[in-house]
């Protein structure tokens, strides 16, 4: 499975696309920021535009920055989801706290299966560099020499 994911940020000035973004989703996260009472604000806007293009697809609401110790938003507060039946996390996508769970619960809603596990995969080791020595030596003498090359007096390639 893979997730194909627009990162709108709220914000307006990509409005030339609006319902391009949606077009063909299958599923979607609305996130908004615990730090700001005006992203929560907002939601029910996104979420409106979002089910007028994408009828019936499952839909994760999100609070992130949740690790910030100036929550503006509390849990408490939080009523939307549960009026629009939508699963809903606080996550911090800065400490990764909870970050995987709305992706776990829209692949679970999309295959069908409640016990959709992801699989932790090792890091992959960056692939080894193999450069010709004499390539790497003149590279370094180059370097060398723009080092001590005066810079000219007037700018006139600017």
């Amino acid at each position: 499975m893979k997730f194909n994911v627009w990162d709108k940020a709220g914000q307006e000035k990509f409005g030339g696309l609006r319902d391009g973004y949606y077009i063909q989703a299958q599923c979607a996260i609305v996130m908004f920021d615990v730090t700001s009472r005006v992203t929560c604000k907002n939601v029910p806007n996104w979420h409106r535009d979002l089910v007028r293009v994408c009828e019936n697809i499952p839909i994760v609401l999100c609070g992130n920055k949740v690790g910030i110790k100036d929550r503006k938003v509390k849990a408490k507060s939080i009523a939307f989801h549960r009026k629009k039946n939508l699963q809903y996390y606080d996550i911090s996508a800065i400490s990764n706290y909870n970050f995987e769970k709305p992706f776990l619960w829209l692949a679970r809603k999309l295959t069908g299966d409640p016990n959709l596990e992801f699989v932790a995969m090792p890091a992959l080791a960056l692939p080894e560099v193999v450069m010709d020595p004499a390539l790497a030596a003149q590279f370094e003498h180059d370097l060398k020499v723009a080092q001590t090359t005066a810079l000219p007096d007037e700018d006139d390639d600017l």
